[in-house]
């Protein structure tokens, strides 16, 4: 219990000196644009740190669930390029998440599944079946938000390194899209611009896809069996 609460204390007080500190406006697409100069000096004088920095507070920010990921993503293009922005973002975004879900499973699991077990049985059963393509699809529909699948997939039964793999896989076609477009920061004037309704289509069926393919192998399966 002690365990529990000083973690609670330190998450709490994370959060507090994030907003207290206005720490925030730097993870807004102005704040960005305004600071991308003084950042690209810097990572011309020291790559490996700023590289290393970027990392850092990137998994911070997602591991705490607190908003501006998508800025940083952007950031990660629009200061390292596609490649390395790729990179370091697919594997910072991939820790940060699989932190949030730890936390959520220590902190919270007992506590909701003793509350709320009936109505997450649904969803328990899903991942149970699903395994990792019950994860995936949620990764590749951009309608999920980010920070609630790793919140709510710490209350489920999946494996914690199921959930990191599924999710570097996952997450790597929508970071791809944010990456590519902050490597174009200077002509987006909002978040807006990224996504197009045709690509929002184009990403939620291919979100469907793994698990309708699934299906269709189960039934077949099936069918060969029964003949």
């Amino acid at each position: 219990m002690k365990k529990k609460l000083s973690i609670v204390a330190v998450i709490a007080l994370a959060i507090i000196a994030f907003f207290a500190f206005d720490l925030q406006q730097w993870l807004t697409l102005e704040g960005l644009n305004a600071g991308q100069a003084q950042f690209e000096t810097w990572l011309n004088e020291h790559p490996v740190l700023v590289s290393a920095a970027y990392f850092g507070l990137y998994v911070i920010v997602t591991a705490l669930s607190l908003p501006g990921a998508t800025i940083m993503t952007l950031a990660g293009g629009a200061l390292f390029g596609l490649a390395w922005g790729l990179l370091l973002v697919s594997f910072a975004s991939t820790l940060g998440a699989t932190l949030a879900f730890l936390v959520a499973r220590y902190l919270l699991k007992d506590a909701v599944q003793a509350r709320f077990g009936e109505r997450l049985s649904a969803i328990n059963r899903g991942v149970e079946e699903e395994g990792g393509f019950y994860l995936f699809t949620l990764r590749l529909v951009p309608a999920f938000p980010f920070f609630l699948i790793n919140l709510l997939m710490g209350l489920t039964p999946i494996k914690a390194w199921t959930f990191y793999w599924v999710s570097q896989v996952g997450m790597l076609a929508g970071t791809l899209v944010y990456v590519n477009a902050g490597t174009q920061l200077g002509q987006l004037e909002s978040l807006s611009g990224i996504l197009s309704p045709s690509l929002l289509i184009s990403f939620t069926l291919l979100g469907l896809f793994p698990l309708v393919a699934k299906k269709v192998m189960t039934f077949i399966r099936s069918r060969r069996a029964v003949a």
